[in-house]
């Protein structure tokens, strides 16, 4: 079951290269802060295809294990004064476990019937937190500590991307050697049918419930991440249906399934979101009918095009090739 690495590097190196000059580029502190923001949905889009896309499991809760996570950490460094550096891992392994509770639901319920279930334990987990003043309620959870490297505190919006940037790309490569082990086939085959994988020998409810903890491991970090992000305050309002249809919006605009395009989605949908912000009573409309109208005439998004295209260039260059060895014959 190990994962098989990425074997090209080359690619990965000059991604990296080009993020680490980005910020530098942008014109004014909110520029930086946007790229930090897109950096963590991209956390968030790639966990939810994991469970969507590669496992095919429908589920809208995925904001709320964002949620478990950020205030967790958040917790964990206002009240007990745990460093950053084990306040995410402490969020992550909290989001992980309430990934598990929703997987098991799964067991039973599909389609729409398990998007309602995991619908009203998002929607649960927000009116819990709301509700109480140990998480600062309807107030929102304030003053909650930067992370530190040494005595430096890494609180400026320059600072922190250097801080989330590695941690996304990790994400997005660890997301591609999933896809391409044992266990991403065996997600796959979920997705195609559950029937056939167990008869196949793959064991259902264990897959079910990996691709909704492993899912749930990047909603913890995301929301740790947003949690400690300057000014460090994080409210129930950040985490509603408006988010968590923006959430579906990426994974649904870059391609279900596609590890490229829901990072692509996810870049877009952001910075639309960012430019209707003005407008907020709007937005779910709006969004609601960019996913209608991207079922309808994208139904495999962004990612599907991006294949298509190289598929019909693959396709070409062999019958550019048959035919130049038909003529040379």
């Amino acid at each position: 079951m190990r994962a098989t690495p990425v074997r090209r590097a080359w690619p990965w190196l000059l991604g990296f290269g080009a993020l680490l000059v980005l910020p530098l580029i942008t014109s004014n502190a909110y520029h930086r802060y946007l790229l930090t923001i897109i950096l963590i949905n991209v956390i968030l889009a790639v966990g939810l295809n994991i469970v969507k896309g590669f496992a095919g499991q429908v589920t809208v809760g995925h904001i709320a294990l964002a949620a478990i996570g950020a205030y967790t950490s958040a917790a964990l460094s206002a009240y007990y004064g745990v460093p950053f550096w084990l306040a995410l891992p402490g969020a992550m392994l909290a989001a992980g476990l309430a990934g598990v509770m929703i997987g098991i639901p799964s067991f039973r319920l599909e389609g729409a019937y398990l998007a309602l279930a995991t619908l009203g334990l998002a929607e649960s987990v927000r009116i819990y937190f709301s509700a109480t003043d140990y998480f600062g309620a309807s107030i929102g959870f304030g003053d909650i500590p930067p992370p530190f490297i040494g005595g430096y505190a890494i609180n400026t919006h320059l600072s922190y991307y250097y801080l989330v940037m590695p941690l996304a790309l990790a994400g997005i490569y660890f997301s591609f050697a999933i896809l391409r082990s044992d266990i991403g086939r065996s997600f796959q085959a979920l997705r195609e049918d559950p029937l056939a994988a167990s008869v196949s020998g793959i064991n259902v409810r264990k897959y079910k419930l990996l691709a909704f903890l492993i899912s749930a491991l990047y909603a913890g970090c995301a929301g740790s991440l947003q949690a400690h992000l300057s000014p460090g305050f994080i409210h129930p309002n950040n985490y509603t249906i408006v988010e968590m249809v923006t959430l579906l919006l990426m994974v649904v605009l870059g391609g279900i399934g596609h590890i490229w395009g829901g990072i692509i989605g996810a870049v877009l949908v952001t910075i639309v979101y960012d430019l209707t912000r003005d407008y907020y009573q709007y937005q779910l409309a709006i969004f609601g009918m960019i996913i209608v109208l991207t079922v309808t005439y994208m139904p495999k998004g962004i990612g599907g095009i991006i294949d298509r295209l190289f598929a019909e260039r693959r396709f070409n260059a062999r019958r550019k090739a048959s035919a130049e060895k038909s003529n040379a014959a």
